[in-house]
């Protein structure tokens, strides 16, 4: 396979995103929160594909849960696959995402390969392998994604959620939006508790990370709450929101210091956001103090 070398200056920033693709900040900010896209303000060539085919998937009436339950299951098919939908081609089928690789068509979820011999290119399921829980774990956290967004049906996304676990107990996701719920409804013990489930599912999900400090934030453990923003930062640099907690959490340590190089980087990753008129007036304050005006200075 011919590999395709970017350009480093190809860099698109969140709002050229938005422009170029027609979709708007709260779908792009939806399917970050959906685990299928890394939240970030800045995007190279093959980011602006990846958000492409993202949003053409879900212009076919495709779920979120399923696309994130698709690209998994491609990943454990196939040994060495980091990213299906730019190492495959994805196509809807039957609400969910199949994928051509190598010659061969796949729907990873259901273990099916599939061959294309209808005259209209209708995909025919082959070599079935059954994998019935997988796809009842699909379907309960498409549900409870869909109940989390009536404020009284919150109890019925917690039963739908806990049902993903129970048939999946490594389902980042459904731990991650378990948390949520627990979190909007005050639970802070219980959304700290599925949080830090989902990094140990998987140690490498930044909003893990940034939940977590929001709630340790919330129960006033300042100082973990610093460790969990730096963890999401370490593995998502251009994580703004991560950067705009922390700041916020070394203020509250009284080291504003420390607080005013994540004030800065947030403006420079979000110059024009609701919150990034505070970040500067944060800024302004803090160099106003003699000493730090020195500091910055030397440096």
């Amino acid at each position: 396979m011919e590999i395709i070398h970017e350009p480093p200056m190809n860099r698109y920033h969140r709002a050229d995103v938005l422009r170029i693709l027609h979709i708007s900040a709260k779908q792009l900010h939806g399917w970050e929160r959906a685990g299928l896209l890394t939240p970030s303000e800045t995007y190279s060539f093959f980011d602006l594909i990846q958000v492409k085919k993202v949003r053409d998937l879900r212009a076919r009436k495709v779920r979120p849960a399923m696309i994130r339950e698709s690209l998994q299951a491609m990943q454990k098919q196939v040994a060495g696959m980091e990213n299906p939908l730019l190492e495959a081609s994805a196509m809807p089928v039957r609400g969910r995402v199949a994928f051509r690789h190598e010659g061969l068509s796949m729907d990873p979820i259901g273990g099916q390969y599939m061959m294309e011999f209808s005259p209209r290119g209708q995909l025919v399921a082959a070599n079935v392998r059954s994998l019935h829980n997988a796809e009842n774990a699909a379907e309960y956290f498409a549900r409870g994604v869909q109940l989390e967004e009536d404020p009284n049906s919150h109890e019925d996304a917690i039963a739908a959620y806990m049902k993903v676990l129970e048939l999946e107990p490594t389902h980042a996701a459904a731990h991650i939006n378990l948390g949520t719920v627990f979190y909007n409804r005050g639970e802070f013990e219980q959304a700290e508790f599925h949080y830090r489930k989902a990094i140990e599912v998987d140690s490498r999900y930044a909003l893990a990370y940034f939940d977590l400090g929001n709630v340790l934030d919330e129960t006033g453990r300042l100082n973990e709450a610093v460790s969990a923003y730096k963890a999401a930062i370490l593995l998502a640099p251009t994580y703004a929101d991560a950067h705009y907690n922390l700041a916020l959490a070394f203020e509250k340590l009284k080291q504003p210091r420390k607080a005013l190089a994540h004030w800065r980087i947030y403006t420079k990753l979000d110059s024009n956001g609701p919150w990034a008129m505070h970040a500067r007036k944060q800024i302004v304050r803090t160099l106003e103090s003699d000493k730090l005006k020195i500091v910055y200075r030397k440096g």
